[in-house]
């Protein structure tokens, strides 16, 4: 017998005579409420975690892309962004200072930007969901530079978890992202950006 095997024979034994649990209730589910106040709900939940949100029309999304980029040098553009933004984007800061999702890994820390689309909004908590698909990049780009501004479209925002769940590939990789990077130390003191950007702007775009 290998000491893994007496390992779990001693977990067995202890548990044996343990009473059975029951199986978890289902997770509730928000109700399916109003568009409009769903909306509202993701708006006010992603500004309780500090990060700005700017609602907006389609049309408008490259002018509050440039506006949330108006302190940043170099830019990470993801491929598969809207056409007018990676256009708008090169115009002002020229194509030496705007790169793609394929930049290398060590030349990352040189852009303090990055713009991207999202997979899911999630009223309930506050959150944007990137599966890294078309317009999102790989996960590095949006862990290293200090400012992220995400482009959520209104009808990809949804009730809560279990609804984002539904919604997304599980044979995909996904970043969570409730808000900036933020951790405190033992005495309870806020810092931002330590693990990721210190700055998230949301562009929520549509249904106004």
């Amino acid at each position: 017998m290998t000491a893994r095997d007496e390992i779990l024979a001693a977990v067995r034994e202890a548990v044996r005579e343990a009473p059975r649990g029951h199986r978890p209730a289902p997770q509730p589910t928000t109700p399916v409420s109003d568009r409009a106040v769903l909306l509202d709900r993701f708006a006010e939940r992603v500004a309780d975690y500090r990060a700005k949100v700017i609602r907006c029309e389609a049309s408008e999304v490259p002018v509050h892309v440039l506006s949330a980029l108006r302190d940043a040098r170099r830019v990470l553009l993801p491929a598969g962004l809207p056409e007018a933004v990676v256009d708008s984007v090169t115009d002002r800061f020229g194509e030496g200072m705007v790169a793609s999702d394929s930049t290398d890994c060590a030349d990352l820390e040189g852009f303090d930007a990055v713009v991207t689309t999202c997979a899911a909004g999630i009223a309930a908590t506050g959150t944007v969901v990137l599966d890294h698909g078309d317009g999102q990049g790989r996960r590095a780009l949006t862990l290293l530079p200090d400012l992220h501004v995400c482009i959520v479209r209104s009808g990809q925002v949804v009730q809560d978890v279990p609804h984002a769940v539904r919604r997304l590939d599980p044979r995909r990789p996904q970043t969570w992202i409730s808000g900036p990077s933020a951790t405190s130390d033992i005495e309870l003191d806020r810092v931002e950006g330590v693990h990721g950007p210190r700055t998230l702007v949301v562009l929520l775009v549509g249904d106004r």
